[in-house]
C-alpha cells in the first residue's frame, strides 16, 4: 500500500540485513527447541561471543575471520557448558539457561567496564565496514554485479541455514537429535547417545548465537555490552512461526527463515506506516500468541483423530 516500503536503500536493504542476523538467532534457538528444551541465555551468549571477537580485534589485531572464529569457539564452549550442566544435574534447561543468562550479563558488564572507557571495543578489522554497508552489488564477477538490495551480511546467514538444514534433513546425527527431542527415554532405549546429542544441540546453539552477535556488531559498528539484549523474543518468533514445536522432535529450517522474514516485514511495514514502538510490540506479541494457539489446536485435533482411529 505504501510505495516507500520498496525503497532499496532505506527499507529493503536494512530489512534483509536485520533478517540475516535474526535468522541466525532463530536457528540458535531452534537447535535447542529440537530436543524439547530452550536457551534463555541466547542473547548473552551472543554478547560474550561478540565480546571475545572484539577483544581479539582490539588487543591482538586479528583479522576479521580469525577474530570471528575465536568468538564462535567461545560461544560453542558456553553452549557446551549449559548442555553439560543440564545432562549431569538433570535440572530443567529453563532454570540452567536463565541462571547462565544472569551470570553472563554480569561477566560482560565487568569485562567491558574493566577494559574499556566507553563500554565497547571500537577497533574494527579490515573488511568489517564492507560487511556493514556492502551489498551484492559490490561483488562483481565476469562483468556482472549482484543485486543492490541484498547485503553481504546475508552470506554467513545463508551458510548457517545450509549447514543446519543439512544436519537435520540429511544426517543421521540430526535424526538422532530429533528422536531425542521427541522421546528422551525411547531414544536411550534405542541406543541413541541422548546425552551427547543434548550437548551437541546446546553447543550449536552457542555457536550460532555468537555468530549472530558478531554479525550484529558488524551492523552497529562496535562491540558493546548491549549486543544480544533484544534477541530473546525474536529467537522464538522465527522457529515457532515456522513450525518448530516447543515440545521437541520437529523443526523447520526454512520455516524459521520465513517466520523471521514475516515478523520483520510486519515490523518494517508498521514502521513505514508510522506506527509507534508500542504498536509494533503489540503486533509481534499477537502474532506469536496466534502461532502458539494454532500449534495447540493442531495438536488437539491430531490427538482426536488418533483416538478415533484407535477406536
Amino acid at each position: 500500500m505504501n510505495p516507500q516500503f520498496f525503497n532499496d536503500k532505506f527499507v529493503v536493504f536494512p530489512l534483509l540485513r536485520d533478517a540475516s542476523v535474526f535468522t541466525v538467532v532463530g536457528l540458535a534457538q531452534m537447535c535447542v527447541l529440537s530436543i524439547g528444551q530452550m536457551n534463555l541465555a541466547v542473547g548473552r551468549m551472543a554478547a560474550v561471543g561478540a565480546m571475545a571477537s572484539g577483544a581479539c580485534y582490539q588487543f591482538l589485531g586479528m583479522s576479521l575471520l580469525a577474530g570471528a572464529v575465536v568468538g564462535l569457539i567461545v560461544g560453542g564452549l558456553l553452549g557446551l557448558l549449559a548442555g553439560w550442566i543440564i545432562v549431569r544435574s538433570h535440572v530443567n534447561a529453563f532454570v540452567v539457561t536463565l541462571a547462565l543468562d544472569f551470570a553472563l550479563l554480569g561477566l560482560v558488564t565487568l569485562v567491558y567496564t574493566a577494559l574499556t572507557e566507553n563500554a565497547a571495543f571500537s577497533t574494527k578489522p579490515e573488511g568489517m565496514d564492507l560487511f556493514r554497508n556492502g551489498s551484492f552489488a559490490d561483488v562483481c564477477a565476469f562483468g556482472y554485479c549482484g543485486p543492490r538490495a541484498i547485503p553481504l551480511l546475508a552470506i554467513p546467514a545463508l551458510l548457517a541455514v545450509l549447514l543446519i538444514h543439512h544436519l537435520y534433513a540429511r544426517s543421521r546425527t540430526g535424526r538422532e537429535i530429533l528422536a531425542t527431542g521427541a522421546n528422551l527415554r525411547a531414544s536411550e532405549l534405542s541406543g541413541i547417545p541422548a546425552g551427547k546429542r543434548i550437548l551437541l544441540a546446546h553447543s550449536l546453539s552457542g555457536i550460532l548465537a555468537a555468530l549472530a552477535g558478531i554479525m550484529l556488531a558488524a551492523t552497529t559498528g562496535s562491540f558493546s555490552a548491549a549486543i544480544g539484549s533484544e534477541f530473546m523474543i525474536p529467537s522464538f518468533l522465527g522457529p515457532v512461526l515456522g513450525g518448530t514445536l516447543l515440545i521437541g522432535g520437529v523443526v523447520s529450517v526454512m520455516g524459521t527463515v520465513l517466520g523471521t522474514l514475516l515478523t520483520l516485514v510486519i515490523r518494517m511495514g508498521l514502521s513505514v506506516a508510522g506506527a509507534g514502538l508500542d504498536t509494533l510490540n503489540i503486533a509481534l506479541g499477537s502474532v506469536l500468541l496466534l502461532a502458539l494457539s494454532v500449534q495447540r489446536v493442531q495438536r488437539i485435533r491430531r490427538r482426536k483423530k488418533d483416538k478415533e482411529v484407535s477406536e
